[in-house]
Formats: structure tokens, C-alpha cells, sequence
């Protein structure tokens, strides 16, 4: 168990889940916002901490009469919390939902928890918080008499979304020539795309993509959907077809945890179709393991040797980052996911995004990096492999600025004032 204590300290950090995106956002939180007091409990057995970590942290946070604020993850059964220590009950309450646990798709139904106490619940996507307030009734028919009513409604007005802060470090040293040669000067808006001017950096749609991506590999790919953000012809233009671009395999990286809710199963199935049309790529399979990996991972390995860059959890952030710098295409094939920073930090390295047309991602990611089906994958990823040049010329049209540290930190900070809603 890890715990700091500030001098006079105002804010309470209670993290029962330690690990991942859930540390980041309490050690950013920690290091920019005065008067921190963390206590944390390390990323172990979910349920467990989520069942036991409220009794834990009751008797290991001291009483503190300067306390005045108290942030937590949903994993936190912040009810018992708070009916064990009544004078933490006084302080304003900020719970922060990375995920949702009434759409996790569970092996069980049974399984799934429900506790909910706070002053102001923040999502860190439209999509959870929807998806969240949707399934209460639901959720809530499953008990057999003297059910409570209208929880979604009172809940709601509590509710906000504050999008998590992902921390992008400057990985210009690692990018190799040709994405540093499309990487735009400014950051810029997705709206701001579709109404350059002549002359200004555009980009190309997502029809185009296909189309461009299913041509000869002999014909080159221009025109202004190419041009770099000052106006200038892209390089790439100026010697169309570029050799290097377009005879190295594609590499393509999947960075989720190796998990069943991350759909590993459609991921290789996918590529291997492409083995069997006799495509050439190039693969990087990184991301956590914990203890029961779905079997799909080592049973293509072996069928997927040739194709393989790197396989396995990098623990190194430096060598993490140089494998996404390198890489040209990211895939998701989650069927659970709330917000995706795996995804954004590849988007941020230069990658091509590829994700389902449903949880959060069409509330992230435009159209064109979308695709509803599994063959629908299979068309892209068939047509990036003959055309990997199309991926290395992109700019893929996602402000990645909006959902950094330094954009949100006033949101942050201001959620951790003590005025209550």
C-alpha cells in the first residue's frame, strides 16, 4: 500500500486500483494540483479491491480536519468508505469512472457490482457516462421486489464528462523521416480539415483512403490531399512513389491488454486471412498480460513468426513509444472500451487508426478511421498491405491536443476546489 501525505493537505487521492491508466491520472493529479494526500492499493485482483478496498483504506487514512476534497476511481466503494468513516462523509465527493461495470461484458451477470455515493460523478467519455445512466434501469429490474426508482434521474445532474489526460511526450527524436516530414506545424481541429483554403494542409477522406489504398502500387498518390500544413508540396509529391515507402511491409501494432474484452480473436484472425492472400506486414503485438491470456496468443504465434517486429509488454515507455514511432497502422478490435489511450498515443506516434464504428470511438475518431464489420477490417487492412504508402502520407485528422494534460489541467483543477455542485 502506498500512501503520501501532504503538509496541511486539502485534497484526499484514494486509489483502490493502482496500476495503468488509473495511476496516471492519480500521480498527474498529484504532481499539479497542491495539497495532495494519495493512498493507494496496487493493480491487483479487481473484484477483490473493489469489495474489500473501502474497509482497507477506513483504517489506514488518518483523520485529517484540513481534508476538504476526496477523488477516487469507481473501482472504490466509496458507500462503505464513507459509512465507515463518517468524517470523510463531510468532504466533497469526486468519483471518476474510467470504465463502467453494468456494460462490462462479464462472464457472469451475477458478477457485476453496484455502489454508487457522490457529490459530483465525472466519465471520462460520452459514452460511458451514457452507456452508464442507460443500463440503471435495467440493471435495477434484476432485483426481485422493493425496487428502488428513478436512480438515472437523480443521478444525472451530478454527472459530468471530463476526458482523461493523457500524458503525449515529445517523440519527434523517435519519429523515422517520413512522419516527421507529414507531422502537422500546430495542432488543429477536425472541423478546421474539411475548409483549408487552397494552399493549406487537407485531408484525405476516408473514401479516399480506400480508394487510393485498392489502386495500382505502380500509380503514385498526389494532389492536395498530400500537402504539408505551410503549403508547400509534401516530398512525397516531389518524388511520387516513393520506393522505400512503398516496398517495406506495412507494420501494423495492436497495444491493448491481452484480454478477451480487447477481442485478440478477431485481431489475428483478420491477419491471418491476410497470410492466406499472401500479403505481406510486418507485426508488433504489445500490451499487458495478467493471468489467464486468452489462448489465441500462442496459438498464432508460431503461425505469425515470420511477420513478427516485437511481441509482448514493454515495460520500457522509451522502447514503447519507439515500436508506435515506427509502426504505420494501429487496429482496435475491443469490445470494451470507454475512452482508448493505447489508440491515442499511437495516433500521436504517426499511426493510422483503425477502430470499430461503436463504443467510444466514433466519439474520438472520425468516419474513415471507423469500419463496421470484421470484413469491412479485413478490405482495409488488405488495401493498406498493397498500398502502405497511403498510411506513411497521412495526417490522420484527430487533435490529439484536446485530450492532453496541459489542456485539461484547469478542468482538473477546478473539479478539485472545495465547492460543492
Amino acid at each position: 500500500m502506498q500512501s503520501e501525505v501532504a503538509h496541511s493537505p486539502s485534497v484526499l487521492l484514494v486509489e483502490a486500483f493502482y496500476g495503468g491508466s488509473h495511476k496516471q491520472l492519480i500521480d498527474l493529479l498529484k504532481e499539479n494540483v497542491d495539497g495532495c494526500s494519495v493512498f493507494t492499493l496496487p493493480a491487483k485482483k479487481w473484484h477483490w479491491r473493489a469489495r474489500t478496498a473501502a474497509l482497507y483504506f477506513s483504517q489506514t487514512i488518518p483523520a485529517c480536519p484540513s481534508y476538504r476534497v476526496l477523488f477516487s476511481s469507481s473501482v472504490l466503494n466509496l458507500c462503505e468508505l464513507v459509512a465507515l468513516r463518517p468524517d470523510l462523509a463531510r468532504l466533497k465527493k469526486v468519483l471518476y469512472f474510467h470504465e463502467n461495470q453494468l456494460v462490462y461484458p462479464v462472464r457472469k451477470d451475477q458478477d457485476r457490482d453496484f455502489h454508487l455515493v457522490s457529490d459530483v460523478v465525472v466519465f471520462n467519455s460520452l459514452f460511458n457516462m451514457d452507456s452508464f445512466l442507460s443500463s440503471i434501469p435495467s440493471f435495477l429490474k434484476k432485483i426481485p421486489d422493493h425496487r428502488p426508482t428513478d436512480l438515472d434521474h437523480l443521478i444525472r445532474p451530478k454527472c459530468l464528462v471530463l476526458s482523461y489526460p493523457v500524458h503525449f511526450p515529445d517523440v519527434s527524436r523517435l519519429l523515422p523521416k517520413h512522419k516527421l516530414l507529414r507531422r502537422p506545424a500546430v495542432p488543429f481541429h477536425v472541423d478546421d480539415i474539411t475548409t483549408a483554403a487552397p494552399g493549406e494542409h487537407q485531408q484525405i477522406s476516408g473514401d479516399e483512403v480506400m480508394r487510393r489504398s485498392e489502386e495500382d502500387p505502380r500509380q503514385p498518390t498526389s494532389g492536395p490531399a498530400d500537402q504539408n500544413p505551410h503549403g508547400e508540396g509534401d516530398p512525397a509529391d516531389q518524388n511520387p512513389g516513393d520506393p522505400a515507402d512503398q516496398q517495406r511491409p506495412l507494420h501494423i501494432v495492436w497495444p491493448h491488454r491481452w484480454e478477451h474484452d480487447k477481442n485478440p480473436e478477431l485481431f489475428f484472425n483478420t491477419l491471418l486471412k491476410l497470410k492466406e492472400k499472401q500479403l505481406d506486414f510486418h507485426l508488433s503485438v504489445l500490451g499487458e498480460t495478467f493471468t489467464d491470456v486468452p489462448e489465441i496468443f500462442s496459438k498464432v504465434r508460431c503461425l505469425l513468426d515470420s511477420n513478427i517486429l516485437s511481441w509482448g509488454y514493454l515495460s520500457s515507455k522509451e522502447e514503447y513509444l519507439q515500436v508506435l514511432c515506427q509502426a504505420d497502422v494501429v487496429v482496435s478490435t475491443a469490445n470494451h472500451e470507454f475512452f482508448g489511450v493505447a489508440m491515442l498515443e499511437a495516433v500521436h506516434c504517426g499511426c493510422f487508426p483503425l477502430c470499430p464504428k461503436a463504443l467510444v470511438y466514433p466519439e474520438i475518431f472520425p468516419a474513415q478511421y471507423l469500419y463496421s464489420t470484421p470484413e469491412q477490417l479485413c478490405k482495409r487492412l488488405q488495401g493498406l498491405c498493397r498500398r502502405p504508402d497511403v498510411a506513411r502520407r497521412h495526417v490522420v485528422a484527430v487533435d490529439t491536443a484536446s485530450f492532453s494534460w496541459a489542456s485539461l489541467k484547469p478542468h482538473f483543477q477546478a473539479l478539485l476546489v472545495n465547492e460543492r455542485p
